[in-house]
């Protein structure tokens, strides 16, 4: 398996929050996660608005998390640079195999989560049509959330059945829990929290990295 990445994953409730979040970890961080919740999809509302992600300059590479409802009219304003990977809810899509084609086509990563209480099963099917899995350790929404155990059975059987796929944890990643999702198979952390409310960011994803390696 390929070494594991941290992505610092920025959940916020403005695009000036967005902004002033990317500068922060942008010299440490190959990749940054935005997490994009409309309120409907989930409990809470955060920044939600593909058209200011065209005004930032010298952009980083972007995953977004598109926690919202009715993705297959929507996703069609999200294949906007400097978005390189899209990552959406197998739960609030009506036709995913029309959505992978849609990301695909604008040549972007396409992405598939889960929620906890989705059974894993349900992705078989998608195998060799995405470019990852995003296994959510905690229910779609806020961060800060505590992490359930039981998803680490999911991510052992994707990697049992899928050697090659890539999985990306996400959802109460931090000392600890971070280290159970990279054991049962993951390649990509994700983590908002664990990074942002520490008062060096930089020293927060060394000490993320550090954990996962031993």
């Amino acid at each position: 398996m390929k070494s594991v990445k941290i992505i610092p994953a920025i959940n916020a409730r403005s695009f000036i929050e967005v902004k002033n979040k990317i500068k922060l970890v942008k010299p440490y961080a190959d990749w940054i996660h935005l997490d994009v919740a409309d309120g409907r999809f989930t409990p809470n509302t955060t920044w939600h608005n593909p058209k200011d992600l065209l005004k930032l300059k010298n952009p980083p590479k972007i995953e977004v998390h598109l926690m919202i409802n009715n993705i297959d009219k929507k996703i069609q304003n999200w294949l906007i640079l400097p978005v390189k990977r899209i990552i959406f809810h197998l739960e609030g899509a009506r036709n995913p195999d029309l959505i992978i084609k849609k990301i695909k086509a604008a040549k972007k990563q396409a992405g598939i989560s889960i929620n906890p209480e989705t059974l894993v099963l349900k992705l078989v099917s998608y195998f060799g049509k995405v470019n990852f899995f995003q296994i959510l350790g905690v229910n779609p929404g806020k961060a800060g959330q505590k992490f359930q155990k039981k998803v680490l059975s999911k991510v052992r059987f994707i990697r049992k059945n899928c050697n090659k796929c890539v999985i990306e944890g996400d959802g109460g990643m931090k000392a600890g829990t971070a280290e159970k999702m990279v054991k049962a198979g993951a390649n990509l952390i994700v983590s908002a929290s664990a990074i942002f409310d520490k008062p060096d960011v930089k020293k927060a994803i060394q000490e993320l990295k550090s954990e996962i390696r031993n």
